[in-house]
């Protein structure tokens, strides 16, 4: 194999589909039997990449497997393992420790090993490193070690794997140029970081950037409701600027693996050196406290009303993370759900990519598929997720009590409608 991915998620399989089209021999490395089987039956688990897409992956010789050999012979490996957060706040490094074992065990000199895998700087070096070594050979010598962050954006249809810029750190000179090589055969332009390290830190920084200001603009929400002004149409108004201002709109929290994960890597590896990184756990603080102020203002919606949350029926729009999508990692929407319901209400869900939706073990049954009389049938309903399903038309039409966390309706003036 010209590669072998490890990790077959959001991650890995997009990389696959480049690798092929790009006339590479790619064999993939997943411990979940029923992603291989789906992908060898030629169904897709991700919404990136169609089932279309699998079937012209298997044609060019895509080989999914369970079984570790197919890493023998293989000249380049990428581990794209998730790592979740730990009890203690850092990264969860068994899936990548496990994958860096695994090649250990196949490992053959003149092999480029890449990890892609978020994690806190220092972790290519310190931790996958001296697993590869276990093979006697040795990084930057014998094989090629690099990291190259992801930076893949479920459901973006501009930017993929091939014309986002990829970044790569090598652990020496060599092993950059190497990794450089390899990505420059599908990806339209290679940046060279000046180490892992350095490389590792872009990623963190790409995500914390978004995470605090994302978390300004959330608290800026709250306030801003209290002084009777329309947050949206300030961002709005001060996006004209044609420099030195980005837009971010507040939202009921953060979702997906990136902005609710990746900086507490950065944090955690800051508080290893015996001082808080102030900045990303306030960031996480405002973040984690926005379901709990939905549901508040929920409340006081229905108060307003006449009518109390308990009891009541609300409909609660979109249950993914982000727009247009069926990712459902990290989504605000559980906490959200799981305030509402200590707190009486009659809980009902709406979402065109999903079918079955749980809070804690338990089902939240489904609205059913005709939005406006989900709409007309609830007391509030609440949109968590802006699905391009969600035109301001229906739902201003047939909501009887809106509250828009997402600004799909912010030019809409109607008293049964309240923007976050």
């Amino acid at each position: 194999m010209d590669l072998v991915v490890i990790g077959l998620g959001y991650v890995g399989l997009p990389l696959v589909r480049e690798a092929c089209r790009a006339g590479l021999q790619v064999g993939g490395l997943d411990r979940d039997a029923r992603v291989v089987e789906g992908l060898r039956a030629g169904r897709s688990h991700i919404d990136d990449v169609a089932p279309a897409e699998v079937a012209d992956m298997l044609q060019a010789g895509f080989a999914p497997s369970l079984d570790a050999e197919v890493l023998d012979g293989a000249r380049t490996v990428v581990i794209c393992v998730p790592t979740p957060l730990s009890p203690d706040g850092g990264p969860d490094l068994t899936a990548v420790r496990g994958a860096a074992e695994t090649v250990a065990a196949h490992l053959a000199p003149g092999t480029l090993v890449v990890l892609e895998s978020t994690t806190y700087p220092g972790t290519t070096d310190e931790v996958v490193r001296p697993i590869l070594e276990t093979s006697g050979l040795v990084a930057g010598e014998d094989f090629h070690l690099a990291f190259s962050p992801e930076r893949i954006d479920p459901g973006n249809t501009v930017y993929g794997v091939r014309n986002t810029p990829k970044i790569v750190g090598g652990l020496t000179p060599a092993c950059a140029s190497a990794a450089a090589a390899f990505y420059g055969k599908f990806v339209e332009r290679v940046v060279e970081a000046k180490g892992t390290r350095e490389a590792e830190m872009a990623k963190l920084l790409e995500n914390t950037y978004r995470h605090v200001n994302i978390a300004l603009v959330n608290e800026m929400a709250v306030f801003c409701n209290e002084l009777g002004i329309d947050l949206w149409d300030a961002i709005d108004c001060a996006a004209t600027k044609p420099f030195g201002f980005q837009a971010f709109r507040p939202g009921p929290g953060v979702g997906g693996h990136c902005i609710p994960i990746d900086p507490n890597y950065l944090s955690y590896k800051v508080r290893s050196l015996g001082y808080p990184f102030r900045f990303v756990e306030l960031a996480q603080e405002i973040n984690d406290r926005m379901p709990r102020y939905v549901a508040e203002r929920a409340q006081q919606l229905l108060n307003r009303e006449g009518r109390a949350l308990k009891g009541a029926k609300v409909l609660l729009l979109g249950v993914t993370y982000k727009a247009d999508i069926a990712d459902q990692r990290e989504s605000p929407a559980r906490p959200v759900a799981r305030r509402l319901a200590r707190l009486g209400a009659d809980l009902v869900f709406h979402d065109p990519f999903v079918t079955d939706w749980q809070v804690d073990g338990t089902p939240v049954p489904a609205a059913g598929a005709d939005l406006p009389a989900a709409l007309a049938d609830a007391d509030l309903a609440i949109v968590l997720a802006d699905h391009a399903a969600y035109d301001p038309e229906t739902l201003t039409r047939h909501a009887r009590l809106l509250f828009d966390t997402r600004g799909r309706t912010r030019d809409v003036q109607l008293e049964t409608v309240e923007l976050l």
